[in-house]
């Protein structure tokens, strides 16, 4: 037997079991027959991810791909070398979980049709939990073959969606997208890459993309400018295959790789296209637009990523605090840390609930069941906060474990230095925060955002009437403060207004998800949304009853 430290491990939990809200928000949001069928699925997911996958996923962080450039013959080949628990990890993703294919084709887990997004997100959430860095190329492969059916060729969606949706890992082909340029990060309209017309009909592009996550795919997609039109309105979107039909490297090559702060098992690197050949996919300068519809898809994995962070940082933090002796108590019983973990549980379950409220809108919008607008403001929604409270949620763990937390051994420096990932990719903060003010000017999106939180709110478990008018009046002020700032052109409200449709669309996600009887403890989130994120607080005021309040939210863990 190992021998007893006074040091709380938790290895070899079940990531899935230990959740009390994982098992009740996927009946929530799956129909009854998916969810009975995935729920063998979810509890084993979450025992690998405790376990097996967790000791993965810490060897391949620490042993991070490596790139040959150069075969020992002196050919070129801009070869991967990734190590063999990253590879294992890339097994139990795309074959035995078919993450990337389940809302693509049937079959996945046994499951006879392709499965809804709530069920992707359900399982990814709890993936992310073990293994962070993965999840990129899962998603871009997932939203790759989305972006490819629905602008792309006929021919060339028959030919492609097969290799990237194979559950076969040794003939699957992963998905990337390779968009950043040294001059054109956020401002995609100073793309620099080119794209040419060869007189036989094939498109050839030349330049250097500058930050290319899973840089080795066997497809990505990849913006150039093919138009002699400024901006925007030259850029088209184009589908580069690594191989060529005689089975050559295309002509493109991975000149290094990043030396990254977090993600460190999954490589990014720089690439320079030297001619490579590609496929047009949609119309030629509306390149943007098209890869928009893969972005939405990555920033929603961005915040679903985020929130599954958050959930295993709550995870070790609950399991630190109730073994962890200090002054003749546990943890748990100082009022103090009990403040503490309540504040990552709210903004934990907060990320949770607008994941699945936006993976629902994006695939209602997909159906043509919705208006894409709620889509539309949503998805920047989730990116820009649960991304940012990620960073805190993981720093306040590591904080709860004490000086072993920043230890490499542990499991929260390597949390915490993946959540800043979440803040920068697929549109930094303010980016995003711009992004909503947009969505409310174009697209008139406040209007849908305000009808479903009203229709969330009325099916939901009212709140208590004596917080019933300062609920209302904390909406009308979160959408009042929203509207002033897009129509008034007032870009530098943009983060605060965002924070409060992001809180106003919570508040109502958690009340709507409260009317189950296993989920009613959500309605006690709801009103510390309200209270904490909402309405107005004096910082030097004490609350009344705060740690009671605090005792009740997290009883729900025990």
């Amino acid at each position: 037997m190992p021998e007893q430290t006074a040091v709380p491990d938790s290895r070899g939990q079940n990531l899935f079991d230990v959740d009390p809200y994982a098992a009740p928000m996927a009946a929530c949001y799956l129909p009854a027959d998916l969810y009975a069928h995935l729920l063998p699925h979810l509890r084993r997911l979450g025992e690998l991810a405790g376990g097996r996958m967790d000791e993965l996923a810490m060897t391949a962080d620490h042993h991070a791909p490596t790139l040959s450039v150069r075969h020992r013959s002196g050919a070129d080949e801009s070869r991967l070398e990734k190590h063999p628990a990253y590879v294992e990890l890339e097994r139990l993703a795309y074959s035995e979980f078919g993450l990337a294919a389940l809302s693509h084709r049937a079959g996945v887990l046994g499951w006879s049709q392709p499965m809804p997004a709530a069920a992707k997100y359900a399982l990814s959430h709890l993936f992310v939990q073990a293994e962070f860095g993965l999840c990129c190329p899962v998603s871009m492969t997932d939203s790759l073959a989305r972006t490819l059916r629905r602008y792309g060729d006929p021919a060339l969606v028959e030919q492609v969606v097969p290799q990237v949706t194979s559950l076969d890992f040794d003939t699957l082909r992963q998905g990337a997208m390779f968009m950043t340029e040294q001059g054109a990060g956020s401002d995609v309209s100073a793309t620099a890459t080119e794209a040419h017309l060869d007189e036989d009909g094939t498109w050839r592009l030349s330049g250097d993309k500058w930050f290319c996550s899973n840089p080795d795919a066997g497809f990505a997609m990849v913006l150039a400018r093919s138009e002699s039109d400024p901006g925007l309105k030259g850029v088209s979107l184009f589908l580069l295959p690594r191989d060529l039909p005689d089975g050559t490297h295309n002509h493109y090559r991975i000149l290094r790789l990043k030396d990254k702060l977090g993600t460190r098992s999954m490589a990014s690197g720089e690439i320079r296209l030297e001619g490579a050949r590609a496929w047009l996919v949609g119309e030629r300068g509306r390149g943007f637009k098209q890869m928009a519809d893969m972005i939405n898809n990555s920033r929603l994995s961005n915040g679903m990523r985020a929130a599954g962070l958050m959930r295993r940082a709550v995870s070790e933090a609950m399991f630190v605090a109730r073994e962890r002796q200090a002054f003749g108590r546990s943890l748990v019983d100082m009022p103090l840390m009990r403040r503490q973990l309540a504040k990552m549980m709210l903004w934990t379950e907060q990320a949770r609930s607008v994941m699945y409220q936006t993976a629902q809108a994006l695939a209602q919008a997909e159906a043509g069941q919705a208006s894409p607008a709620l889509a539309r403001i949503m998805t920047p929604l989730i990116k820009f906060r649960a991304c940012r409270d990620a960073r805190k949620v993981t720093g306040d763990a590591m904080e709860v474990r004490g000086g072993c937390g920043y230890i490499e051994e542990w499991v929260e420096p390597r949390l915490m230095r993946d959540a800043h990932l979440g803040s920068i990719w697929e549109g930094t903060s303010n980016i995003v925060a711009l992004d909503v003010l947009r969505a409310i000017r174009r697209e008139d999106a406040l209007p849908a955002l305000r009808a479903h939180v009203d229709a969330l709110l009325q099916a939901g478990r009212p709140c208590d009437a004596a917080l019933a008018e300062r609920q209302r009046q904390a909406l009308d002020a979160a959408f009042a403060l929203a509207d002033h700032a897009a129509q008034g052109q007032r870009d530098e409200l943009a983060r605060q207004a965002a924070s409060a449709l992001y809180h106003a669309l919570s508040l109502a996600a958690l009340r709507w998800e409260a009317r189950l009887p296993a989920l009613a403890g959500r309605a006690l989130l709801a009103d510390q949304v309200l209270r904490h994120r909402l309405l107005p607080r004096d910082p030097c005021a004490p609350e009344e009853n705060e740690d009671a309040l605090n005792q009740r939210v997290l009883q729900a863990q025990a």
